[in-house]
């Protein structure tokens, strides 16, 4: 019987202040810090759906919404919302928190996509994933043209590499 698992089975929730060092001269967090944080929680939701050891395949655009200040904290959910034979992908919501006032707001939501790798490093089977709520089936449902959008991007991607080369001089 092939093994199922829910989108909640893989949710992470990781929180944490934002210091000085976190962020840059205007006192907001820096866009590179936010996405380590993103890559993160993303990978530990790929590795709880599929429980082997995942690596990161393409993060869509991080659209920073709104700006996360010092002293706030900032949250990020994330968890497994659509899989295909050997790749899963993770949407992460990032949320922040002005302490003081309990004001909160969505500052950026990404998708990822990680492959599930066995031991020799090849790509290896992930559990299929059956939501329930209606925000997991619609993830669910949308997320195989999401697929589609990136093997279409990658292959682009691809071509502007070749045309560039490695020798060019920059």
């Amino acid at each position: 019987m092939e093994e199922t698992k829910h989108n909640r089975d893989s949710l992470v929730i990781k929180t944490s202040i934002v210091l000085p060092p976190d962020t840059n001269n205007l006192g907001t967090m820096f866009g590179g810090k936010l996405m380590a944080y993103i890559d993160d929680v993303a990978a530990i939701s790929a590795m709880r759906h599929s429980r082997t050891n995942c690596v990161t395949a393409s993060t869509d655009s991080v659209d920073f919404m709104h700006p996360i200040y010092e002293g706030n904290s900032v949250c990020l959910e994330a968890f497994v919302t659509y899989t295909g034979r050997t790749s899963m992908e993770v949407m992460v919501k990032v949320i922040a928190e002005d302490l003081l006032t309990g004001e909160r707001n969505v500052c950026a939501i990404s998708f990822l996509t990680f492959v599930a790798i066995d031991k020799e490093g090849k790509p290896t089977p992930v559990p299929r994933l059956v939501p329930q709520t209606e925000t997991e089936k619609n993830l669910f449902e949308t997320g195989k043209l999401r697929a589609e959008i990136r093997k279409k991007r990658r292959k682009d991607t691809e071509q502007l590499a070749k045309t560039f080369g490695a020798d060019l001089p920059w």
